[in-house]
């Protein structure tokens, strides 16, 4: 099978007991067949559980961005697939997605990673792409959810709808900001977001990031965001 699309499938195949499939798997598939394969029937939410593996991202002592990360992402698909959304999550757990990547004849481990989540959105037909990771800043006073967008109309209104709803959870009203420098935004054609879920910098915010009930609080609004974006703007 497809490195790139191994971990979707994975993903795919652990909701079938709530979502029985009505095809069976057959060959491997090449980027075009993907494209037409019954799996992937209607556009898919794709949801980037930034960092993963060797890179652990942004820390606190021994709490690492890359392990919140994951488990936000997997309670943001499971609400989108209870709303009926087919969603798809580009890692299941703690590994580095560069190391699915042999196909890019670079060196860099990082642009392979990036490259490796860019490419999944070229080889499913994507709806949206929502990437989540973690803050952190100097100031630890500084708290809240922050959304990135591309330069792109969509992004800019996926954005908003997402920032509105952790605005809400957070209690105060933040300002989304253009992505400017960072590759997936950049390279993804279909509209995309980065997703700052808060400060692991801040007590307040960290204490929510790192508690079930906190996650789940901050994956229904994520949920509940792009959730209006497709039904009501």
């Amino acid at each position: 099978m497809n490195k790139l699309l191994k971990p979707v499938f994975l993903v795919f195949m652990a909701s079938v007991l709530a979502f029985p499939p009505t095809v069976k798997a057959q060959h491997a598939l090449s980027p075009e067949e993907v494209k037409d394969h019954p799996a992937f029937i209607r556009d898919v939410i794709i949801i980037d559980a930034g960092h993963g593996g060797i890179d652990g991202g942004t820390s606190f002592q021994n709490i690492m961005e890359k392990d919140i990360n994951l488990a936000i992402a997997q309670k943001v698909f499971m609400l989108l697939r209870s709303m009926g959304y087919h969603a798809v999550l580009n890692r299941t757990g703690d590994y580095a997605l560069s190391e699915e990547n042999h196909w890019l004849g670079t060196r860099s481990r990082h642009l392979r990673d990036l490259a490796q989540r860019k490419e999944l959105s070229r080889q499913i037909p994507t709806l949206v792409v929502v990437s989540l990771h973690v803050n952190w800043g100097r100031n630890t006073s500084k708290r809240g959810g922050l959304v990135l967008f591309q330069n792109e109309g969509r992004s800019v209104l996926l954005a908003s709808a997402i920032q509105q709803q952790l605005d809400q959870l957070y209690g105060f009203k933040g300002n989304i900001e253009h992505g400017r420098p960072f590759y997936l935004l950049n390279q993804i054609a279909d509209p995309a977001v980065i997703v700052e879920t808060g400060f692991l910098s801040n007590a307040a915010d960290r204490a929510m990031l790192t508690d079930r009930r906190g996650q789940l609080q901050i994956a229904k609004a994520i949920a509940d965001g792009i959730n209006y974006y497709l039904t009501v703007i």
